[in-house]
């Protein structure tokens, strides 16, 4: 597995090419209808006060996905924006704030970022959530924000994201954690509880 990282903290990050010339920033990351793989960025141009651009950049384009750049072979690369985000949302628009239940019903919390494999997956992992009080229980109350694995199917209703049950039956409390979690390592200290 690659490793993790925040939806939100790739936004402003640089896409540039194999041969190092700066293309544009990640503007917004955009998902499938099933919150399931990353299928592109939205873009802004690449210098300070550059507003957003008319192209995207489609997942298969991406040459790599690391915590200092988004790489691509080159500018050709890039398609129209409105293509790119027709029948998907941005994560934004579709799931910041979106409420988190579970298929039973359990109000879980408020998605607050979601997290991807870097690399080449571009797989959805889970998402970083400010849990709701009835979701936690009583000694781990202090713990608002905990990491939730995405589970094997999850579903977009509006503004509403429902996970399985079985998915959140263990969250971390950081994205190691998670990454113990999705990955089936073993954590070296136990990051993951049962709610």
């Amino acid at each position: 597995m690659d490793e993790l990282m925040g939806a939100r903290s790739i936004s402003s990050r640089p896409v540039v090419t194999l041969g190092g010339d700066a293309v544009a920033h990640v503007k917004d990351t955009v998902l499938d209808d099933s919150a399931g793989h990353v299928t592109g960025f939205t873009l802004t141009g690449p210098g300070l006060w550059s507003g957003p651009m008319k192209e995207g950049l489609p997942w298969p384009a991406v040459h790599a996905l690391g915590h200092d750049a988004v790489m691509i072979r080159d500018r050709r690369s890039l398609v129209s924006a409105a293509l790119l985000t027709v029948h998907q949302e941005t994560v934004r628009a579709r799931l910041l704030g979106a409420r988190l239940l579970t298929e039973a019903g359990t109000e879980i919390g408020t998605v607050l970022d979601v997290v991807v494999e870097g690399g080449t997956a571009g797989r959805v992992a889970g998402f970083r959530v400010a849990a709701s009080r009835r979701f936690l229980p009583g000694p781990t109350r202090h713990r608002r924000r905990v990491y939730v694995p995405r589970g094997e199917s999850a579903t977009v209703a509006g503004r509403t994201l429902v996970l399985p049950a079985d998915a959140v039956r263990h969250v971390a409390d950081d994205l190691w954690g998670l990454t113990a979690l999705v990955g089936g390592a073993a954590p070296g200290r136990r990051r993951g509880w049962q709610p």
